[in-house]
């Protein structure tokens, strides 16, 4: 719902503006000066403002420029029964959006007032627009047939449409972000916003402005009224990703937004109401970041209503020859695709890809790019690739007549075996390290030294 400030110190036109807009279904609030308007925008993010140009005191003129310093995004309407071309030029300058003479047909300005909101939410859409272009991963589908991916694709459709919130688990570059935009776009919020919050990658101050918004002087920079990225999302879904590198003192905002559907702006002073899905995800353990202490008990198990676990890449080997040609065929550009030779396959198979479909794309991508032909080998593996083959046999039984090859032998040997100790252990250094009767310091060395060659 739109909210819309009328400002006039005639309190006929402030009643009858104000009947007519909440019967078109506006939240209005009236102001009778030019002061108490101020102090309205200084409390609350209006979308439009009506204002009469003359009034004792603060005139309409200064609180258009008041407005436009203190909420740049309010889209401001003047009404006059004393037009000037002055003081009309005066105020498209000073940026309103039109300037309409007293007295005025209804139909009219109820065309104006849904020109000017249309024109404003065109403006938050086309925002939200380049913040996801800006956020989309490098593949745009979900690809797998394996069995893991089958039962994620159920589950997305059971759940798509029942308002939920969702918890995704999983290993960086496994599609955790493809999977709340599916949620999104499988339910009845699929024409709503979709807003995504990297969480890893902000301060807390900025976060917690990014999310709930802010008004003028509420930190040094904070020269205007902003409407925070909940908001944005009213009606539709935020994904919030890698919650897991919140504070607690932010988590405790997050607990109220989601359990209230309410917040404050930072700075602000009245509380706000929030209709947005809640779609989290995290490449950790949440529920062992709550046995640490560092993520809140309360909020996990609120975030945990629905949980879905994406499978690395590794657990779902199946999928690799889909994927493949799936990312091959993306990178043609309309011309006729390259194609993967068995021999060069069955390697990239045997790869572990510590970074997921994410790492997998962007081999494809560089394959695809240097080989030259219409076929890509095994000879145009990256040498990373090569390097950490399986090893059926650590150590050969006989040294054949021809010798061999020592320090690649024991290369090839401890590759494999931190590897396969860093699998083990889902992931998590210190077990593996533990596992091989390493120290924690050493096997990250030992890690390291061959993913640096």
């Amino acid at each position: 719902m739109s909210a819309i400030l009328v400002v006039d110190d005639e309190q006929s036109m402030r009643d009858f503006l104000a009947i007519m807009l909440k019967k078109e279904g506006y939240d209005v609030v009236s102001a009778e000066t030019g002061a108490d308007a101020i102090k309205a925008v200084q409390n609350e993010i209006f979308d439009l403002v009506i204002s009469d140009v003359k009034m004792p005191g603060m005139d309409g003129i200064d609180v258009l420029r008041t407005v436009k310093e203190l909420s740049p995004e309010t889209v401001v309407i003047m009404i006059t029964a004393y037009a000037t071309a002055e003081t009309a030029v005066e105020a498209m300058k000073l940026g309103a959006y039109d300037y309409i003479t007293k007295p005025f047909r209804v139909d009219e300005i109820k065309l104006i007032i849904q020109k000017a909101l249309e024109k404003r939410h065109l403006r938050k859409e086309n925002i939200l627009l380049k913040r996801e272009m800006e956020s989309r991963l490098g593949f745009e589908n979900f690809i797998g047939g394996s069995v893991p991916m089958q039962k994620v694709f159920l589950l997305i459709r059971q759940v798509a449409d029942t308002g939920s919130t969702v918890l995704i688990t999983g290993e960086s570059g496994t599609g955790k972000e493809l999977v709340a935009r599916a949620v999104h776009a499988n339910s009845s919020r699929k024409d709503k916003p979709f807003v995504t919050v990297n969480c890893g990658a902000l301060p807390e101050t900025l976060l917690e402005s990014e999310l709930f918004g802010y008004m003028k002087g509420a930190f040094t920079g904070a020269v205007s009224n902003k409407q925070g990225l909940f908001e944005a999302a009213n009606g539709g879904t935020i994904f919030l990703d890698e919650i897991s590198a919140t504070t607690p003192a932010l988590q405790i905002k997050l607990l109220r937004v989601i359990q209230e559907r309410e917040f404050m702006r930072v700075g602000g002073t009245t509380d706000i109401k929030v209709d947005a899905r809640v779609i989290a995800a995290s490449n950790r353990d949440l529920h062992a970041e709550v046995a640490k202490g560092a993520f809140r008990e309360d909020l996990y198990y609120r975030l945990n209503v629905i949980p879905v676990h994406l499978p690395p890449l590794r657990e779902r080997k199946e999928d690799i020859p889909l994927l493949v040609d799936f990312f091959l065929k993306k990178l043609s550009a309309g011309r006729t695709a390259k194609r993967i030779a068995r021999d060069a396959l069955k390697i990239l198979m045997g790869y572990r890809w510590p970074g997921n479909v994410r790492e997998l794309e962007n081999a494809i991508e560089r394959l695809a790019i240097l080989s030259a032909g219409e076929e890509i080998t095994a000879e145009h593996m990256p040498e990373t690739v090569m390097a950490l083959q399986p090893h059926a046999d650590l150590v050969p039984v006989e040294i054949p007549d021809e010798g061999i090859d020592l320090e690649r032998l024991l290369g090839n040997a401890e590759r494999t075996l931190l590897h396969k100790a860093l699998e083990k252990a889902g992931g998590v250094k210190t077990e593996a390290a533990r596992l091989l009767g390493l120290t924690f310091r050493s096997f990250r060395h030992r890690l390291q030294k061959y993913e640096a060659s």
